[in-house]
């Protein structure tokens, strides 16, 4: 499989409540191959469960949506959901009482498909009358192997959004602050604590207040975006983060796990020395996303953060401060590291996504569910279900080519208007490596802010260094116990982690860990992962 040249993330974050209960349309007729719900020229209503961001704007206002509605004949009755997804989702599907369709990423999982068995349409026949459905399987055949289940049934299809670069973490300082203070950019872990203190004690920002700044912030978890984890690059560890989250890598082609690796307690060693000297936001464990937005955002132009990690810099900092920060290289652990140096590969993760869009086994108008469908997965409406409507959000240039706009006000940043505007990079769709699309000026500064990394991401051989976890199907078995593993052994990582770096012990509970990480499940799940790498490695 060819590395691609890609995009992100998002992180799916929280806040409402479900609408009403949703269950299966009661129009419409599943034998009409038409979908007439009996009037002529009336349309069939359906009913949707969207997750999306809360940022994103009610779906009756996106026009794009109104027009693939329209053109299908559908009129779909959506419930929009921006918070505790995973705990609505299985109340709803223990009572079998579901909507014909779900949106979101990864919105119904391999393992609901198995443990809910019946409850979800095998849209294999159906896809033979989505003409742009089957176009994306033909292009890229990948989507095809995403969406498939091992015994060659279809319950939720993939999604490839093409222009996402390799990794969705890049890694900002304030060269403001440095220059202030005549520093260099740091290099090592070591490095990095020098520049921190002086952060910390020599009034970087220069507004007077030597007590306002915070060297250090992130969003307080180990694994996934935007974290410390990618500090174990500089000690040779790729993640990807499909299952880094979890703590899961691979190096040499043995899958491995870095929650009981001892180059993670030297991590964890080092992160407790930073929380100790008050070098970490003292709230790094206990604010949430709209806080940790804020603080890096600073007030006017003061910032306020001086070290941390993002998608792009005027998405983590605002308009008004990015420019006061640089992009960095992976940081060696110490100054005598002669190892390789990496970075986290999400190549996979960011372009390609599984069951972003489901259908129930219940809607009672399949073939009107379809062709709603295959209309959301025109290239032309794949642009502008991740980056907003022709119109306001994209120019149609009238010769085959658009161009993304940037936000209508000029105080907002790009990625604050694409997910206010769209489902975004929550959406189902395709976008063909043959449409002419101009990207916006955060896209753009992506791939300007990735050259840093560029070097470390080019020793990645994407095929053989990274666990293919958006290729994998597992049996029912299997899933079923990674999970339950999966679930205990983060109880434990996430509790420990934590504690660690706040009050230490790391060194003396260490042994201990392992083997309670290793007695709940770790060393069984990466048995469980070695043998489909290894599968997966040698259809190559």
């Amino acid at each position: 499989m060819k590395k691609q040249i890609i995009t992100m993330l998002s992180v799916l974050v929280v806040g409402t409540t479900l609408l009403t209960a949703c269950s299966g349309s009661n129009e419409g007729n599943a034998s009409d191959p038409n979908g007439s719900s009996g009037e002529s020229g009336s349309k069939v209503k359906l009913t949707g469960v969207v997750v999306k961001h809360p940022l994103t704007k009610p779906l009756a206002e996106m026009e794009w949506l109104q027009q693939i509605e329209e053109a299908a004949g559908v009129d779909i009755q959506w419930q929009e959901i921006t918070a505790d997804w995973g705990q609505k989702k299985g109340t709803m599907l223990a009572s079998g009482d579901v909507p014909d369709l779900f949106v979101g990423p990864n919105v119904i999982t391999d393992a609901d498909f198995a443990q809910f068995n019946g409850l979800f349409q095998d849209m294999s026949e159906l896809i033979e009358g989505a003409p742009n459905v089957q176009k994306m399987f033909e292009e890229k055949p990948e989507t095809k192997q995403i969406s498939t289940q091992r015994d060659g049934q279809i319950y939720g299809l993939a999604k490839y959004q093409r222009f996402w670069p390799d990794t969705v973490n890049r890694q900002y300082i304030n060269q403001t602050w440095l220059d202030n203070l005549g520093l260099d950019m740091p290099t090592t872990w070591d490095e990095l604590y020098d520049v921190l203190v002086a952060f910390k004690e020599k009034d970087a920002n220069g507004n007077g207040d030597p007590n306002d700044e915070i060297p250090m912030d992130w969003s307080g978890g180990i694994g996934g975006f935007f974290n410390p984890a990618v500090l174990l690059g500089g000690m040779g560890i790729t993640l990807s983060s499909d299952v880094s989250g979890q703590g899961y890598f691979v190096e040499d082609g043995k899958v491995k796990n870095f929650l009981t690796d001892d180059r993670y307690k030297e991590l964890v060693i080092f992160l407790n020395k930073l929380y100790k000297a008050g070098l970490i936001n003292s709230e790094v464990f206990t604010h949430d996303y709209t806080k940790l937005q804020a603080v890096a955002r600073g007030e006017g132009d003061t910032a306020k953060v001086g070290f941390t990690w993002g998608w792009v810099a005027s998405d983590r900092f605002g308009e008004q401060l990015a420019p006061q920060y640089a992009s960095m290289s992976p940081l060696k652990s110490s100054s005598s590291y002669s190892g390789p140096v990496s970075w986290s590969y999400d190549s996979y993760t960011l372009n390609y996504g599984a069951n972003n869009i489901v259908m129930s086994a219940k809607t009672k108008n399949k073939e009107a569910a379809m062709r709603f469908i295959n209309e959301l997965y025109k290239p032309e409406i794949g642009i502008q279900v991740l980056f907003g409507s022709i119109g306001p959000n994209i120019e149609d240039k009238g010769n085959g080519s658009y161009a993304v706009l940037p936000p209508k006000d000029t105080k907002m940043d790009p990625g604050t208007w694409k997910w206010t505007s769209t489902w975004a990079d929550n959406g189902a769709f395709y976008i063909s490596d043959t449409i002419d699309l101009t990207l916006g000026k955060d896209m753009q500064e992506v791939l300007t802010q990735s050259e840093p990394l560029k070097d470390a991401l080019a020793q990645v051989d994407s095929q053989v260094d990274i666990y293919p976890g958006t290729f994998v199907k597992y049996t029912n078995e299997d899933n079923n116990a990674m999970s339950l593993n999966n679930t205990n052994v983060m109880n434990l990582a996430n509790t420990t982690f934590a504690k660690w770096v706040t009050k230490g012990g790391i060194e003396a509970e260490w042994d201990a860990y392992v083997k309670e990480s290793q007695k709940a499940g770790l060393d069984k799940n990466v048995e469980i992962m070695q043998k489909y790498y290894d599968e997966f490695v040698s259809k190559l």
